[in-house]
């Protein structure tokens, strides 16, 4: 099945938050934030301000009439700034006027004096004077420090990986107007649609039935609408709430770039120690992750750092910790990969330095630490399905490994001017919320009179294609067509207390709960069906619109029996509940099962560099990749060539970068590169490795959103065996993104 908006998107016809129609009375929101990173307000002048012709009013934190704080898992953000400032861009104020235009010169007028104090900006720094978001947390697994002294090789080293800044084509934004009775309905931009509805009703201090929280798609997400669209709903509900009117509130490009969090900067550093037969024998890594201003979700993400810290390796002697530190920089947040990505980072640069030093392959170490059949991970999980191996062989063996790599050797040795490069690289991601609270889903599945269908979820469409498969399920289960099933909007009134879309695990979650309404809904029709066929119920199929008896079609059609379950008052609505099964994780251990499943697969990436400029192509990345029993090859293909392309644009060229005082310096398009068509890679092939699937997986299709992200961590390693190539004097560095000026460096390095 083709992905059911693709029509609507191509024709421009997709609705989005700013596409709504709006109210004639409708107001407009801007906030005014600080032009400081770390200061006490000393002063704030808004009356030009607000004499300025169309300014309705200025919302400050004096305005809240419950909460000034918007924290999800540590209450340590306010919604305004009170009397300091911890980042540049925390808002202060919401101005609202006639329109946006008006606002924005309202923002011009206010007059601020600040007494500014020390800011920090790296984790090391923040380490150091032990600031600190949350206690540091530590992963352990056998005796590290002893298996180290037993140790042929032993080697340490240090490593960066940057943030990233998300760059959802739609920014941030939502529409808030009153409802009647006090209530008031907000149209979000949000992956949590449950996070605003809750936060709101915190800060306006009323209940959360008065706030309808409804979300049609977004234009993007990546895990920067999970947590940090809430503030911007919040504050438009709160003009809502005093001025009685629609409040529409759109950050434009450069105010969602300046005040919005990105992926976590992390400083790093590992030793790592091997056998003579390449064996890991023991690990450690200190992560030090920039947490920015405040928690937001920073503690999860550290969290799933340390699950990802041996990537697809099993090592029987382990130490990891991770320091969430607290710095002057915008709370940093969910993206993609959530963590994971910086974990496996580091054992992959820790392994490439102990190939170097042992003069040996890259791959042939990896290859000899792949995971088997019910190893241990760190975190006391029983690794099950373990798919590492068969996706290694597959890529080797499909691709030719040997014969693509003898054909680099050849290249190089040809040409003086450019060098190729290859690297393999394969992933281990757990599936799940690493809280496992938050594994849960609801659906709500309607069966017109006319048999028709429509299905609520708490799964927000955002691009990756979730209704496609929501639909999917609802027409296999019930026996109908496609077109008889309609996918609604995300609504809190319909589907309540959701997780958000995020950990790959949404259409896992609202998947199972949409197959489970369905064959409720199924068992009574065909108990109706059997009554009007005057035959066993067991006999009873439904298939293409038809009743089926054993197998034969009967003639008697899908509608007529809904018309006839009408008659007989048999309830055609269902709301069903999932629960992942068998997760459980003891943080005060830090042992467990958190992840339902795993998803595998191996890469196999060519680079070319221009070793008189600096500059790079990315030539081919191979892929064998654990899509289970996909149900939608052509939607999960799509998912693995995206997340590809935005890892190598996270590997390679996406560099954020901030002053020492706190200023986002790469805060526009012209000073932050993502990828383009120009810098994909040539050619991609991705091919299924064979396996079953797993029961945990709907239908048993395996997650697909973040697990090919980290496929992209190979470019870094093709690009550096390229450099190596040009320069054998580069003395090896993990310093992540590898740009072209960084490339152009170690070329000539001495």
């Amino acid at each position: 099945m083709k992905n059911i908006d693709t029509y609507t998107h191509v024709r421009g016809e997709s609705l989005y938050v700013d596409d709504i129609i709006t109210r004639h009375d409708t107001l407009y929101g801007v906030v005014f934030d600080a032009s400081k990173a770390h200061a006490v307000i000393t002063s704030i002048d808004y009356s030009k301000a607000e004499a300025l012709n169309g300014v309705v009013k200025i919302f400050t934190h004096q305005d809240i009439p419950g909460e000034n704080q918007i924290g999800g898992i540590i209450a340590d953000e306010p919604l305004f700034a009170e009397k300091e400032v911890h980042f540049w861009g925390q808002p202060i104020a919401l101005i609202v006027a006639e329109t946006e235009l008006i606002a924005r010169k309202a923002r011009k007028l206010i007059e601020i004096a600040y007494e500014e104090l020390p800011v920090i900006v790296t984790a090391r720094e923040a380490k150091e004077k032990a600031s600190l978001i949350s206690p540091p947390r530590t992963f352990k697994m056998g005796d590290a420090d002893r298996a180290f002294a037993a140790c042929d090789f032993v080697y340490e080293g240090e490593t960066f990986s940057n943030g990233q800044e998300h760059l959802y084509l739609e920014s941030q934004g939502c529409y808030a107007f009153p409802l009647e009775n006090g209530a008031i309905k907000i149209f979000s931009s949000t992956q949590g649609p449950t996070a605003v509805q809750r936060t709101t009703a915190k800060v306006l201090g009323v209940p959360m039935h008065k706030i309808e929280v409804e979300v049609i798609r977004l234009g993007g997400g990546f895990g920067g609408k999970e947590d940090q669209a809430t503030p911007w709903s919040v504050m438009a509900g709160l003009a809502v709430h005093h001025l009685k009117k629609p409040v529409k509130f759109i950050l434009n490009r450069h105010d969602d770039l300046r005040m919005t969090g990105k992926r976590h900067p992390y400083e790093s550093s590992y030793k790592i120690g091997l056998n003579k037969d390449l064996k890991i024998v023991a690990y450690e890594a200190e992560f030090l992750q920039n947490a920015g201003a405040a928690a937001d979700l920073s503690t999860a993400v550290a969290e799933r750092t340390l699950f990802h810290a041996t990537n697809s390796y099993f090592v029987p002697n382990v130490m990891a910790t991770v320091y969430s530190c607290k710095t002057n920089l915008p709370p940093n947040t969910a993206f993609r990969g959530f963590g994971g990505p910086q974990g496996m980072f580091v054992i992959e640069s820790a392994i490439a330095h102990a190939a170097r030093e042992m003069q040996v392959r890259r791959d042939e170490i990896q290859q000899a630490n792949l995971l088997n059949e019910n190893d241990e991970f760190p975190y006391g999980q029983i690794a099950r399905q373990v798919i590492a191996r068969p996706s290694w062989t597959t890529a080797k063996e499909k691709f030719n490994f040997e014969k693509l790599r003898e054909g680099v050797v050849d290249f190089n040795h040809k040409n003086d001017h450019f060098k190729k490069g290859i690297s393999m690289m394969p992933i281990c991601f757990g599936i799940s919320f690493t809280n496992t609270p938050m594994n849960h889903a609801r659906a709500l599945v309607h069966i017109y009179q006319d048999g028709s269908v429509g299905v609520s979820t708490a799964a927000v469409e955002m691009g990756q294609g979730v209704n496609t498969k929501m639909l999917q399920v609802a027409q296999e289960v019930l026996g109908i067509s496609a077109n008889k099933v309609k996918l609604e909007t995300t609504n809190t009134t319909r589907v309540a207390n959701t997780s958000p879309s995020a950990a790959s695990s949404t259409a896992d979650l609202n998947g199972k709960a949409v197959e489970m309404a369905c064959k409720s809904l199924k068992s009574r029709l065909s108990a109706v069906a059997a009554s009007l066929l005057k035959v066993d119920i067991t006999a009873i199929s439904f298939h293409g619109d038809s009743v089926y008896v054993n197998g034969e079609k009967s003639g008697t059609s899908w509608e007529k029996v809904v018309s006839q379950a009408m008659l007989e008052r048999v309830a055609l609505s269902e709301n069903a509940h999932y629960a992942t099964p068998e997760i459980h994780f003891d943080k005060s251990k830090e042992k467990g099962h958190p992840f339902a499943y795993h998803v595998y697969g191996t890469a196999i990436t060519t680079v070319t560099i221009d070793c008189i400029r600096g500059t790079y192509e990315v030539e081919e990345v191979k892929m064998a990749h654990d899509f289970g029993a996909s149900m939608n090859m052509a939607v999960d293909v799509g998912q693995v060539e995206g997340g590809l392309a935005q890892g190598i644009g996270w590997m390679t060229m996406e560099e954020i970068s901030y002053n020492k005082e706190g200023r986002l310096l790469s805060n526009a398009l012209s000073t932050y590169k993502v990828p383009d068509i120009f810098s994909a890679p040539k050619k991609i092939e991705t091919v299924a490795v064979a396996t079953d699937g797993h029961e945990h997986a709907i239908k048993k299709s395996k997650a697909v959103g973040e697990p090919p992200l980290m496929y992209a961590i190979g470019t870094y390693f093709a690009i550096q065996e390229a450099v190596k190539s040009f320069n054998p004097n580069y003395h090896l560095k993990y310093d992540a993104p590898f740009t072209p000026e960084k490339v152009l460096m170690a070329l000539y390095e001495k």
